[in-house]
């Protein structure tokens, strides 16, 4: 289900923050594991300050799942995390083999509606923290524009870590269907990109299933 987009012109002028989870767990408990995330972690994250919604991911064969948690502000970002850790890890230790978490900077997005399904692609991009603007300007510049143009499209982000020289960009799409007939034209987009960008890396091409957006309506 999808509820209406919100301005993607609104999105992109606030920095926010987004902590990541990068979950890994035996294919055969992926679906518990994203039964306890569904059902508990949206409304735990509700009742921190500063909570602008979540995205949760899967690759059910391999035995992973990706979260996004976005906050208003690093301070959000860190306060929840020191309230939520314990609780996180206690929920998911029974049906998970690893959590990675990561905070990063959400530098540019355009935010998808709420939704129950879908398809991601994830790219992940090492950098020398000198390139990150040059990769910012040229995603606001260049390649959002062109993905926007792609059938399916509903959102977009970039991430940034400068602390640990990593970045990524994720590009949802409105079913699986779609995600799939946009490889080739993302594909020549990315190329555009690489080819004007010299020391960033481009580390991990990954495709998973949109299981939940839970992004809140904006207070008027």
């Amino acid at each position: 289900m999808r509820t209406s987009r919100s301005d993607p012109r609104a999105d992109r002028r606030k920095t926010m923050y987004v902590r990541t989870l990068y979950i890994t767990a035996d294919p055969a408990d992926v679906g518990s594991a994203l039964d306890v995330i569904a059902k508990a972690v949206p409304g735990m994250m509700a009742e921190q300050a500063g909570f602008h919604g979540i995205g949760i991911f899967a690759d059910r064969a391999v035995g992973k799942i990706i979260t996004g948690s976005w906050w208003e502000d690093e301070k959000a970002l860190k306060e929840s995390d020191a309230k939520l850790r314990d609780r996180r890890m206690e929920m998911l230790a029974p049906f998970v083999s690893t959590i990675a978490a990561a905070n990063m900077e959400a530098v540019a997005y355009t935010r998808p509606a709420s939704a129950t399904s879908g398809g991601i692609r994830l790219v992940r991009f090492a950098l020398d923290p000198k390139k990150a603007d040059d990769l910012v300007q040229l995603f606001k510049k260049n390649a959002l524009p062109r993905m926007q143009t792609i059938d399916g499209f509903e959102g977009a982000s970039l991430l940034l870590d400068r602390e640990h020289h990593m970045a990524s960009i994720g590009v949802i799409f409105r079913d699986m269907e779609a995600l799939a007939a946009s490889r080739s034209p993302q594909a020549a987009a990315r190329k555009a990109g690489m080819d004007q960008l010299k020391d960033v890396q481009l580390i991990a091409l990954e495709e998973l299933e949109v299981v939940e957006l839970d992004i809140p309506t904006p207070k008027k």
